[in-house]
């Protein structure tokens, strides 16, 4: 996916959206493992999930179905899925990959300001759009013990470079993974290592902005 750039009036929109950006610290996924402070990072797995097949929005997400025909199914996507068809990401998000998608459910997108969702679906921001959806995705299959590593190399934090050209960055608040972008807003990873054919998707619980 190439990086699109952002037209004026496409700015003006994400300067809108980062003013009211919610505050870091802003959400708390369910601790499910070991604190990285008592397993020195080795309980990572535990707390972002295990291999095999999990149910998202009420729906199982298969390993031998791609992303996009896994996401079609869950009822907590069906807004990321609108915006993935409007910025005709489907055939890309289809093909070989492997992508990681941080993937926002339908609540994240409703924390954003009143009518900004309407906004980025109309026709005339779909470059927006797919600046702010390819944001989410990072190349190649980055799953829990990858990120894992990754962590622990970088001294407690990762960088991850994004389809769109940003950076995410990735660390552990207490039990929780945290996703911080751009603006600095942090998202926490509710379900992770939810297998594709063609990548993995860890399910995040706020929008994540590009700066």
């Amino acid at each position: 996916m190439q990086r699109h750039l952002i037209a004026a009036c496409a700015a003006s929109l994400l300067a809108a959206v980062a003013g009211s950006a919610i505050a870091d610290g802003y959400g708390r996924g369910q601790p499910t493992g070991t604190s990285p402070a008592a397993s020195g990072m080795t309980g990572m797995t535990n707390v972002m999930g295990n291999a095999g097949t999990k149910m998202v929005g009420g729906a199982a997400m298969y390993p031998t179905k791609d992303i996009v025909d896994n996401a079609v199914n869950s009822k907590d996507h069906t807004t990321l899925v609108a915006a993935v068809k409007a910025a005709g990401l489907v055939e890309t998000l289809k093909s070989a990959g492997p992508f990681t998608v941080f993937a926002p459910t339908n609540n994240a997108f409703s924390m954003l300001p009143t009518g900004t969702v309407d906004t980025l679906l109309k026709p005339e921001n779909k470059s927006t759009l797919t600046t702010v959806l390819t944001y989410h995705v990072v190349p190649g299959r980055i799953d829990a013990a990858a990120l894992s590593q990754q962590i622990k190399a970088g001294g407690g934090k990762a960088m991850l470079k994004t389809a769109s050209g940003g950076t995410l960055t990735a660390s552990m608040r207490g039990n929780d993974v945290l996703i911080v972008d751009a603006k600095g807003n942090g998202a926490v990873v509710t379900t992770a290592d939810v297998y594709q054919s063609n990548g993995v998707i860890h399910v995040v619980d706020k929008v994540l902005l590009p700066g």
